[in-house]
């Protein structure tokens, strides 16, 4: 036996150190990333389940205010509270929704239509211009046009066979009826509780671990929260600014479908740079079929490009500690993972575990919060 084991010290004392510390970090590696895989796996499996709980915890950050003066100011029940904040949240959307969606799901059709003629007239304005064919250059636009013309025309014929699908896509979110009432009722259920009894529930959650990692485990989740209600807030505000901005600039340049696209605009800034780039794009489209090159120049400059280069980087440098590649590459794991809903949250998942990871390694990225 003593031999064996003289045998096993001289084969380990053999392998190179360097080879055995990239061993021990791979084989380790391997285990956090499948563990990692279990858990998307799980998580794409259960959207049904999750994706109402994110929404339900994105609604309470921005309800905790309100529902906490409440219960401070006015003495208010804690039940009576969060049914407040429940009414309150019932009558915005109630309010959005009453003053946009009808004509939205009316004019949407059109607005995809303007926006395919809007590109057939960027593209005509740029491959027929003098410069460019009489020009130093004298670029031959022969092959481009004609490119350029067979692209327009599937634009326009799958424009054309997807106009009610474009029109009512909202509504088809989910597989079902079933499912939506399903959803939402779960969604309704847990705001309640999370209104209501939010810090009982997690303080619970907490008392599930270890002694040792309760205090650490809290208090970094409670800079998480903040930088999550944070980002949330911030969001909402650029949002309502981007759309508010879009459509007063369409409305003063005559652009029509004012309201449809800043109603578009509001709702696709939640998805971060790619919903603004995709509502800047109709807005655009729409301004060049209606008012020329002119127009399409001053709303892409004017508006679009304040909101991008101006308004969201000065709003969210204070809201969450991201680089741009890191969203970038965030947004594209979170839809591959759940589509549309992936992209909206995985920038908040991500602010907040960003947020939590850097208090458990040392640094506290809200000191005045430290208890």
């Amino acid at each position: 036996v003593r031999e064996e084991h003289e045998d096993e010290r001289d084969v380990a004392v053999a392998v190179p150190r360097t080879l055995r510390v990239a061993a021990a970090f791979s084989w380790r590696t391997l285990v956090v990333a499948g563990l990692v895989m279990a858990v998307l796996w799980g998580i794409a499996r259960l959207t049904i389940v999750i994706m109402p709980v994110a929404i339900a915890l994105t609604v309470t950050v921005l309800l905790e205010p309100l529902v906490s003066w409440m219960r401070r100011r006015l003495h208010f029940p804690s039940s009576l509270a969060a049914t407040v904040g429940l009414l309150v949240f019932f009558a915005a959307v109630a309010g959005a929704l009453s003053q946009a969606a009808a004509e939205l799901i009316q004019q949407v059709p059109q607005l995809a239509t303007q926006a395919a003629e809007g590109f057939r007239a960027l593209l005509d304005a740029i491959l027929h211009n003098e410069f460019l064919q009489n020009g130093p250059l004298k670029i031959d636009t022969t092959v481009l046009t004609a490119a350029a013309e067979q692209l327009r025309s599937e634009l326009v014929n799958w424009l054309n066979s997807n106009k009610e699908t474009l029109a009512t896509g909202a509504l088809s979110i989910t597989s079902s009826v079933g499912t939506l009432a399903t959803s939402g009722l779960t969604m309704l259920f847990c705001l309640f509780f999370f209104l209501k009894e939010g810090r009982s529930i997690w303080l619970w959650c907490v008392r599930l671990l270890p002694a040792p990692a309760r205090v650490p485990v809290h208090e970094s989740a409670i800079r998480g929260w903040a930088t999550f209600g944070s980002y949330v807030r911030t969001q909402i505000q650029v949002a309502a600014i981007d759309a508010i901005g879009i459509a007063l600039g369409a409305f003063f340049l005559g652009v029509p479908l004012a309201i449809p696209i800043g109603v578009i605009t509001f709702f696709a800034a939640f998805v971060p740079i790619l919903g603004a780039l995709t509502s800047g794009v109709i807005a655009v489209l729409v301004a060049a079929v209606n008012g020329g090159l002119t127009k399409a120049i001053i709303m892409l400059l004017v508006v679009q490009q304040v909101e991008s280069n101006i308004l969201q980087p000065f709003m969210m440098s204070n809201a969450v500690s991201l680089h741009p590649v890191a969203v970038m590459l965030v947004i594209t794991a979170g839809s591959a993972i759940a589509g549309i809903a992936g992209a909206i949250f995985s920038v908040p998942i991500a602010a907040f575990i960003n947020a939590t990871v850097m208090y458990l390694h040392g640094y506290d990225p809200m000191p005045e919060l430290a208890t």
